[in-house]
């Protein structure tokens, strides 16, 4: 299938979904970011075009909130919802696999580990736009989504003790954000990663600059 059409394909069925996906930070902006993230690494790897663009458009093709039980499981979900979108439209059924594999392993709640090189593109693509401007204004609309506390006022920035990002947004830049880099699958995207994560820590600084002293 030709790689624009495929895109095409993807994009109207991404797009069919919007209306039910409640979650702000996994909607279809989320997805077209993840998909240029993508591209930018497939263009320094030997890797396959139509799999990492499919998997990339299809990652989030089923979406559970943050605090659900079932969390883990979603990117298993998405990846037979995504197999049955691909049959559907006639796609290449020997690729089918490579997808879902794909797509599977993208997510860090789900905690598996990629094996193609695609799989690690379509990882390293999604985890970086949890890094940088994005990755701030994704990183506090999700906070306070979920209610969560700015910060620990007796200890913002996690010095003497254990991040709990379950009650403070900011503690999740050191459970997990300034961790992603190292992390990383690909070359190109640890030198992205890297970057985005220099300005995370610039604004680290200015916030902590900004909160009283009594809050510390």
């Amino acid at each position: 299938m030709d790689i624009q059409l495929l895109e095409k394909r993807c994009r109207e069925y991404i797009s069919s979904l919007a209306d039910a996906n409640t979650d702000t930070a996994h909607d279809l902006n989320h997805t077209e970011r993840v998909v240029e993230n993508a591209k930018l690494i497939l263009s320094k790897e030997n890797a396959d075009e139509e799999v990492t663009i499919a998997a990339a458009w299809l990652h989030d093709c089923v979406v559970l909130p943050k605090n659900d039980p079932d969390r883990h499981a979603a990117s298993t979900m998405a990846a037979n919802k995504a197999i049955q979108f691909l049959q559907k439209i006639g796609f290449d059924e020997k690729k089918h696999e490579d997808i879902a594999h794909a797509i599977k392993v993208h997510s860090f709640s789900a905690d598996m580990k990629p094996r193609t090189l695609e799989a690690k593109i379509v990882q390293d693509a999604d985890r970086l736009d949890a890094l940088g401007a994005i990755g701030l204004a994704r990183c506090f609309l999700v906070g306070g989504s979920l209610n969560r506390s700015l910060y620990n006022r007796m200890d913002p920035f996690c010095v003497s003790r254990e991040p709990d990002d379950t009650r403070f947004t900011v503690d999740h830049f050191y459970s997990k954000l300034f961790k992603l880099p190292d992390l990383m699958k690909t070359e190109t995207g640890k030198k992205e990663a890297r970057k985005r994560v220099d300005f995370m820590k610039e604004f680290i600084k200015q916030l902590h600059r900004e909160i009283p002293e009594s809050g510390r």
